[in-house]
């Protein structure tokens, strides 16, 4: 009996004392995982205040290269030069940074000729970044204000990349006195979106990462394709990357994300716009998420109900204006003087 109480006694110390291990070993855990969470808060404050100054540092690059405007209430940057009588508007895709400058390499070469226009919407370089919707009639509303404010006056030869294809057709079917022609920097039609996995979870990631100043520490991050094949000076490349570091993933940018289905779906049932269209067409890489068949599948079949239309295919990136700039110049100046 004695025997089986002081068996019974060790058995319970045991287990007392494995209880003890078990919470001195979560405490420890615990202290860990604390440690490691205060090392991290610090690092990202560390981080944020480091990209605060930057941006500091940077506030003279940052001064708007065009005129700024009001629209809405708020500021929206417009760039010109040149003084021809046809006046192109170019128009940025989704997420560039910095379109006035994303745009040189090309209408460097167009400018004797004709008057450019690059119209920076809201959440773009030098524009304010606004939380406002993005469904395509406003888009449409704030490019047109942002020109009126700016005493420029249609008819207007459009020049879309990637995403605003869609406020450009918008433009064409919606105000066709207001659009002369459409030239398609590899331009979205709507049949993109029927398939494309648009990732907005991964969208307001990067905007965070932005916000607090990570994208600082990620090599050549800011080399967009302007910075590393255009024909930017060093200054501009400079006021670029200055640029980027503040019009990184936007809210206003992801608004428009959030939105283009939606204004896919509206555009593609206004049906086809019958205007003269030239649509340059990239290899789709270069983001697109498509390959090559298929990317280039989709704009041809479009254009082919264009009773006035013709596309050209270049072999390089989405970004065709900061590779083959001066191919599409010269096709540009051909494709209107026809038309002229």
């Amino acid at each position: 009996m004695k025997e089986n109480c002081a068996m019974m006694d060790k058995v319970g110390r045991g287990t007392d004392e494995s209880k003890i291990m078990e919470r001195y070993t979560m405490k420890k855990f615990l202290k860990v995982i604390l440690i490691i969470a205060l090392a991290v808060i610090i690092l990202l404050i560390a981080i944020y205040i480091n990209h605060q100054i930057r941006l500091n540092q940077e506030s003279k690059l940052r001064s708007p290269l065009g005129q700024i405007v009001e629209v809405d209430g708020h500021n929206m940057s417009i760039y010109t030069e040149g003084a021809g009588d046809t006046t192109l508007v170019f128009m940025s895709g989704g997420g560039t940074c910095s379109p006035i400058l994303d745009f040189k390499s090309l209408y460097a070469l167009l400018s004797d000729k004709y008057k450019i226009v690059v119209v920076e919407k809201f959440g773009y370089g030098f524009s304010d970044v606004v939380d406002k919707s993005r469904d395509i009639d406003s888009i449409l509303e704030d490019t047109r204000a942002a020109l009126n404010a700016a005493g420029l006056s249609a008819p207007y030869v459009l020049c879309p990349h990637s995403m605003s294809g869609l406020e450009a057709l918008f433009w064409a079917q919606k105000y066709p006195d207001e659009v002369s022609a459409i030239v398609g920097l590899d331009m979205a039609v709507p049949a993109y979106y029927d398939s494309m996995d648009i990732n907005i979870p991964l969208m307001r990631t990067a905007s965070w990462a932005a916000n607090i100043g990570i994208t600082r520490f990620i090599p050549g991050i800011s080399d967009s394709d302007a910075v590393k094949y255009g024909t930017l000076s060093d200054m501009e490349k400079e006021i670029y990357k200055a640029v980027f570091y503040s019009r990184t993933a936007t809210v206003t940018m992801i608004n428009e994300t959030v939105w283009v289905k939606e204004n896919a779906k509206k555009v593609n049932s206004m049906g086809v716009p019958q205007l003269p269209m030239l649509l340059f067409i990239s290899d789709g890489s270069g983001g697109t998420g498509f390959d090559k068949e298929t990317w280039r599948k989709i704009p041809i079949e479009y254009i082919e109900q264009v009773h006035d239309g013709k596309y050209i295919e270049l072999d390089c990136p989405h970004y065709v204006h900061d590779y083959e700039y001066k191919t599409i110049s010269e096709n540009i100046v051909e494709f209107l003087s026809d038309k002229g």
